[in-house]
């Protein structure tokens, strides 16, 4: 049991944001007068158009980042620290590499699952006597920092990055290693370790074998295709039906087949705290996500903490406490807050407080990943002279684009929204997902010129903020991330707006440009309202983590993508872009 206090002012102030709009902010200190300055439209400073510097930090990073499974450096979890235990299949033969690793770390545990796994959620994670890290075949990069494994999305940044920097045979072999987690652990996993054994991330798979089949030589890309093939299909399976459908709407939804709070967060009641707290603060939003308990009866269940929650009224001169009672979280927000985690978004408020409610919406982002698999299985499926199959996958593109259309495409607004499909109705919630549909080919050419009419919500000083909701999390405003300027990007260009693209290109990089010659890192993610790497005011993860994987990856991919001024296409006038405004 954990106990904290609540100040709670006799009259709390309206807080409110300076400008055109107000927004409801989660004022951690209750009472508190935030005020924003509006974003200043001019363009950002200069820091010149040449990265070699830059580019030599990644270069030389992509050593550092790398893990292989006969070195003791793999073992080591920041999030989980045990310890090392590593974990093989269950029949699997013991590599070599792992022999190695018994003689070169005396202190490994070597274990096996306890089963064979073919789908995620099979195995109780809670059941284990320690939690470990899951057997690869080959070399991969890790994001950096506390992320010491390889993840889901993170790895298909990565991917483009090591291939742009001539490095196909590690990319390639990080792919492999995907299908191996298929073939063994049931799924592309959120990370080879096992407490995410319950869990997958956003499907890039297919558009990690095709980055690495853009590559190949004509003989090699046909051997390529067929090796990937049936792994494709059964990740592609694992998002179609079962738990991973979104209702009835033929949509797909995140999901996440593990119960409670989530073992990766060593330091969970403080953050499952603060999500009390700001429920308790919010009513509303709170009340279908918070249970009384009874204190002097045994816990429900020895993973979901009790909250005694501690009250104070404060008037002039004088603060007044009582213990009001005694709360836990419902299994339904532990199922959406684990969700919001096979997201890849934690944390945001785009799916309510917390994205508690990520289970209940067919999401933008999933569902445009999923076309874009379906896309890609048909390019395959004709590469490898599979016909008939090639036009299944062309018909269920096809079926998809009208759901999206449907559920997810809002006309008036010209921007895609998530659709809760427990209450029916669609999400107002603006995301910088909007743009995936771009990126995916999606979007018709009409709804991606009203995309790009919406693009000066977003845009800031260093690119693209996540949201317009400055909800103190790490996944909204007035946070910039790398994965969404890629997506972003790429679907501007996409459809021929290349004067957008190359003008984010350059506002992106040179804010990581110029954070790197302040600090010399590279970070996770950017304020990118400041154009810095300062985190300030943030709950859930409060680090900026240094490496970074994904990042480095990006970086490559948009400094590449940049044309030289004459070459840039004419004739195609987008719509112009307010830039920088945030009404």
């Amino acid at each position: 049991m954990t106990s904290f206090t609540l100040v709670k002012p006799v009259r709390e102030g309206e807080r409110h944001m300076q400008g055109t709009r107000r927004s409801r902010l989660p004022a951690w200190v209750p009472g508190l007068i935030v005020t924003l300055s509006l974003v200043a439209s001019a363009a950002p400073a200069q820091v010149g158009r040449e990265y070699g510097d830059v580019r030599a930090y990644i270069s030389r990073n992509w050593e550092v980042l790398t893990r292989t499974m006969d070195n003791c450096e793999v073992l080591k979890d920041p999030k989980v620290p045990e310890r090392s235990v590593l974990y093989l299949p269950k029949d699997l033969p013991e590599p070599a590499s792992v022999q190695q690793l018994r003689r070169q770390c005396p202190q490994v545990r070597i274990q096996r699952l306890p089963s064979d796994i073919t789908a995620p959620g099979q195995v109780d994670v809670r059941a284990f006597e320690a939690q470990g890290l899951l057997y690869l075949e080959h070399p991969y990069v890790v994001p950096g920092g506390m992320f010491n494994e390889m993840y889901g999305w993170d790895s298909y940044f990565i991917i483009r990055g090591l291939l742009r920097d001539g490095r196909r045979d590690l990319a390639q072999n990080m792919v492999r290693n995907f299908f191996f987690e298929i073939e063994h652990y049931g799924a592309v996993l959120n990370a080879n370790r096992t407490y995410y054994l319950t869990r997958s991330q956003p499907p890039f798979l297919s558009s990690m074998v095709m980055a690495v089949h853009d590559t190949l030589g004509k003989e090699e890309r046909r051997a390529w295709l067929a090796e990937a093939h049936p792994y494709l299909v059964r990740d592609y399976e694992m998002w179609t039906q079962g738990a991973h459908l979104a209702g009835d709407t033929g949509l797909s939804r995140y999901f996440d087949h593990g119960q409670g709070p989530v073992p990766e967060l060593s330091t969970h009641e403080r953050y499952y705290r603060d999500v009390v707290g700001y429920l308790v603060r919010h009513p509303e939003e709170g009340k279908p996500f918070l249970r009384e308990v009874d204190p002097k009866a045994p816990a429900p269940t020895p993973t979901s903490p009790v909250f005694t929650l501690q009250v104070c009224e404060q008037t002039v001169g004088t603060t007044s406490c009582t213990t009001q009672e005694t709360l836990a979280l419902t299994e339904d927000y532990y199922k959406g807050d684990r969700s919001m985690r096979e997201s890849g978004f934690d944390i945001s408020f785009r799916f309510g407080p917390f994205s508690a409610r990520t289970h209940h919406h067919a999401g933008v982002d999933l569902n445009s990943l999923l076309y874009k698999t379906e896309t890609d299985l048909e390019r395959i499926s004709t590469a490898l002279g599979r016909a008939d199959e090639a036009r299944t996958w062309r018909e269920r593109a096809a079926r998809r684009k009208q759901q999206v259309d449907r559920y997810l495409w809002d006309v008036q607004r010209g921007m895609y929204f998530d659709h809760d499909f427990v209450t029916g109705q669609r999400s107002t919630y603006e995301y910088a997902t909007t743009f995936y549909p771009l990126w995916a080919g999606l979007a018709s050419p009409e709804q991606a010129r009203a995309v790009v009419s919406n693009l000066f919500h977003f845009e800031q000083p260093g690119g693209l903020a996540m949201s317009r909701q400055d909800t103190s999390t790490q996944w909204d405003y007035p946070y910039g991330w790398a994965p969404l300027h890629l997506l972003t990007i790429e679907g501007l260009r996409r459809y021929g707006y290349d004067l957008d693209a190359d003008r984010l290109s350059r506002k992106f990089l040179d804010m990581v440009a110029e954070n790197f010659r302040r600090d010399g890192t590279i970070r996770e993610k950017y304020n990118v309202v400041t154009r810095s790497s300062e985190m300030k005011h943030i709950v859930g993860y409060t680090e900026n983590v240094v490496g970074f994987g994904w990042t480095n990856g990006v970086f490559l991919e948009l400094l590449h993508g940049l044309q030289p001024e004459p070459a840039r296409r004419v004739g195609r006038k987008p719509p112009p872009s307010r830039r920088e405004q945030r009404p």
